[in-house]
């Protein structure tokens, strides 16, 4: 016969209210909390150190370098990419294969762009001629031909589609306004002579575009309009803009002088921001769709991660076989970044170093959100502000930082040493965000 315990001591059920221990937050009860709290956020700076790993992959196939990358608006894994040699491959995140080839130039492919449902997409290239092409492959025993051809007078040096309309805009001598039913634009705009190499259209505000010229200009549109807005010249060429999604009248410029410039287009006379770290020209730059940071590619054989707030990267990315980056491109979940570069490779990296892959367990969740807090809280010790800020780089990028500094120092000292030594009021101090803007032309 079986012994019946009653429910008393370990073996009573426990009640939902005593399942509940309450904290006292009597600060004299916790002597050592921010001590204990400065350890646990030193250790965390310095885990989050050691799992950087942002490289991921790297998709190999193209023959020539990569001149030009775009995104698919409806799927995440699809990715677009043209070559130096005219050709055009469709990529496949998830597998990281090539999934489609398609002959589409002779030349460079200058651009490419997606229609706005993700049915087709636009390419122009060096033989003059803008091609659009089906997302989808041909079928069994079908040729691979593209569904439009039009036949230009000058080459095109870029193409964008507008967000919401079947409506594109391709540069070159000038920019031209399409319609996807036409073979002739139905808008021509051009202020000046010099080639215009990028052309972009605002995610928002749909019907403002920008433009940036070889003349050093950076020029803003209205499709409404059949005359240019305005435009500001900086002291050396914009290789491309990128306006912010978040934000209508907001845009970053990739400059030739090694520095990124973001304006409000409503005051263009001086710019937002100027972000500096790069030590050579800024080819391509492209937003989070968080709008609250932006990555650029430069010829320094890196890519950096910039907070839109900040002058100095938060991140730079590097490989010891990448060389020139030409394009960059931020995926739309925001979490990863994509970069083609001369070698012929599609590099995909991480867009937070340290971020663990995969689904995380709640008591994951709940350690990696305390940690960040803590981050945030200690940030500005000196010993946590160091370790956080270290980067290795390379040797090259390393000597030119330090050269540069040396110049700038140099050219401080000269601007000191003139106002010390002449008259009060006959040498005008100029404020870095001034420095670089040549005029404002409206």
């Amino acid at each position: 016969m079986l012994d019946i315990v009653p429910l008393t001591g370990s073996h009573r059920k426990k009640t939902a209210s005593e399942d509940v221990v309450p904290r006292n937050y009597d600060p004299t009860l916790h002597p050592f909390e921010v001590p204990r709290e400065y350890v646990r956020a030193l250790n965390a700076t310095k885990l989050e150190r050691v799992f950087a790993k942002p490289f991921l992959a790297s998709l190999d196939g193209h023959r020539d370098g990569v001149n030009c990358l775009a995104k698919h608006p409806k799927s995440l894994a699809t990715v677009l990419s043209g070559a130096c040699d005219g050709e055009v491959r469709i990529w496949n995140l998830t597998k990281r294969k090539c999934i489609r080839t398609i002959q589409a130039h002779e030349g460079f492919v200058r651009g490419i762009c997606t229609r706005f449902c993700g049915t087709s997409f636009f390419t122009v290239g060096d033989d003059k001629t803008v091609k659009q092409w089906k997302m989808d492959g041909p079928g069994y025993g079908e040729e691979e031909e593209p569904l439009h051809t039009i036949l230009g007078k000058t080459v095109y040096t870029g193409i964008d589609h507008h967000w919401k309309e079947a409506v594109f805009a391709t540069c070159g001598q000038q920019v031209d306004i399409w319609d996807e039913q036409r073979t002739s634009p139905i808008c021509s705009m051009t202020w000046g002579f010099d080639s215009i190499s990028s052309v972009k259209f605002n995610p928002i505000e749909t019907f403002l575009l920008g433009s940036c010229a070889s003349d050093r200009n950076i020029v803003l549109y209205d499709m409404r309009q059949a005359t240019p807005l305005k435009k500001v010249i900086l002291d050396m060429r914009t290789n491309t803009i990128c306006w912010n999604p978040m934000e209508a009248f907001i845009f970053t410029a990739a400059n030739e002088d090694y520095n990124l410039y973001t304006f409000d287009m409503r005051a263009l006379d001086t710019p937002v921001m100027v972000h500096m770290d790069h030590v050579s020209a800024v080819l391509d730059v492209d937003y989070s769709p968080t709008g609250k940071e932006f990555v650029s590619a430069s010829f320094d054989k890196s890519i950096r991660i910039f907070p839109v707030d900040k002058s100095r990267s938060r991140e730079v990315y590097h490989t010891k076989r990448m060389q020139h980056v030409i394009c960059v491109k931020w995926t739309s979940d925001s979490k990863y970044i994509m970069c083609g570069s001369d070698e012929m490779n599609i590099r995909l990296w991480k867009a937070n170093a340290s971020e663990k892959l995969g689904v995380l367990t709640s008591r994951e969740k709940a350690a990696k959100d305390y940690n960040q807090k803590l981050k945030e809280k200690f940030q500005h010790h000196p010993h946590i502000k160091r370790i956080a800020r270290h980067r290795h780089l390379p040797k090259s990028i390393y000597s030119q930082i330090q050269e540069q500094r040396i110049m700038k120092e140099a050219r401080r000292r000269k601007e000191v040493n003139r106002l010390k030594h002449s008259k009060p009021g006959s040498v005008s101090i100029v404020p870095e965000k001034k420095k670089h803007i040549v005029a404002v032309v409206k």
